[in-house]
């Protein structure tokens, strides 16, 4: 199409809307338009990124000027701290067990709660809920229901042994470091496996009914329908659930920060917690603004692999 025909399309366009004819000048308006949210990004988000790269080469206590040490931080982290390559397990262990299970119960949940029957809202709000809970409360009552002295856990566990004679002790979720873990990891999902049923049940709605139809005339049943219809035809929804849900296991803070408090020790202590030590509690700011980068390090190369790979197993068309 020839510019001049595209110009006057648009030209028509707009005096049929009332908007007058193009004038190049008015990209000017749109820049007093943008310049507000332009600014704010600059001073909020891209200043203090390079900032916190500058600070990185620091030792800097937040009460005297920094002294800049090089990339003394990073060679700390990655070859003397031994606390960080334990909170690094840590994390590594919360996401490879939490993501996998998120994505597993929520789409079981999400192809529960697909279904014709009656009540079924009220079953997604129940489901739901839990994401919508302030992470503070829910902690506390999981530190509650955990406690192996008068949790209801426990008194379950104790009143089982008693009656039926099984010699089983419930298990120390607070001070045990075995247990700990996992009490983050139940945490977690509980916390939220609702909204990965919500963008699984979005991504379901999608796929057409034509396709269980061919499935079932050609005599596949319940399971052959779900492996080979539902599975790949949601695998767009389970990819973007992976990386955000990779991403946000990576930064996991508050579930083992209020549950547990740092206790036992360093057991179930994150990177994204180690931070905040470092900068809150040991007033460590260049140690605490290297981990953040290393830990930006690891969440970019973990999803770039992602992106990579997910055209393998990925399907975009039917």
């Amino acid at each position: 199409m020839h510019p001049d025909a595209r110009v006057s399309r648009i030209e028509r366009f707009r005096l049929r809307a009332g908007l007058g004819r193009w004038n190049p000048g008015q990209q000017s308006e749109a820049w007093i338009f943008l310049i507000p949210g332009l600014a704010g990004f600059v001073i909020f988000v891209l200043v203090p990124i390079v900032m916190s790269m500058g600070v990185s080469l620091t030792r800097w206590d937040l009460l005297g000027p920094p002294e800049f040490v090089g990339i003394a931080n990073y060679v700390e982290l990655l070859t003397r701290d031994r606390i960080f390559s334990r909170v690094l397990g840590n994390t590594l262990y919360y996401t490879v067990v939490i993501v996998p299970l998120q994505l597993g119960l929520g789409l079981t949940l999400a192809t529960a709660l697909n279904q014709q029957i009656r009540a079924m809202s009220l079953y997604r709000l129940i489901y739901f809920m839990p994401v919508v809970t302030n992470i503070v409360a829910a902690a506390l009552v999981f530190q509650w229901l955990l406690n192996r002295d008068f949790g209801i856990i426990s008194s379950i566990i104790w009143d089982i042994a008693e009656r039926y004679g099984v010699p089983v002790q419930p298990p120390d979720w607070i001070n045990n470091p075995v247990w700990s873990k996992p009490a983050v990891v139940l945490l977690t999902i509980w916390k939220n496996v609702g909204f990965t049923m919500v963008i699984y049940l979005a991504g379901l709605q999608g796929v057409p009914e034509a396709l269980y139809d061919a499935a079932r005339v050609d005599g596949a049943n319940g399971w052959q329908r779900f492996r080979y219809v539902t599975i790949p035809m949601v695998s767009p929804t389970t990819f973007f659930l992976l990386v955000i849900q990779m991403i946000g296991a990576f930064q996991l803070f508050a579930e083992p920060f209020v549950l547990f408090g740092g206790e036992p020790p360093q057991s179930t202590l994150s990177i994204v917690y180690y931070i905040w030590q470092n900068a809150f509690e040991f007033f460590r700011m260049g140690k605490a603004t290297a981990i953040a980068w290393l830990l930006f390090a690891i969440i970019f190369v973990v999803t770039f692999i992602q992106l990579r790979l997910q055209r393998r197993w990925v399907h975009y068309e039917v």
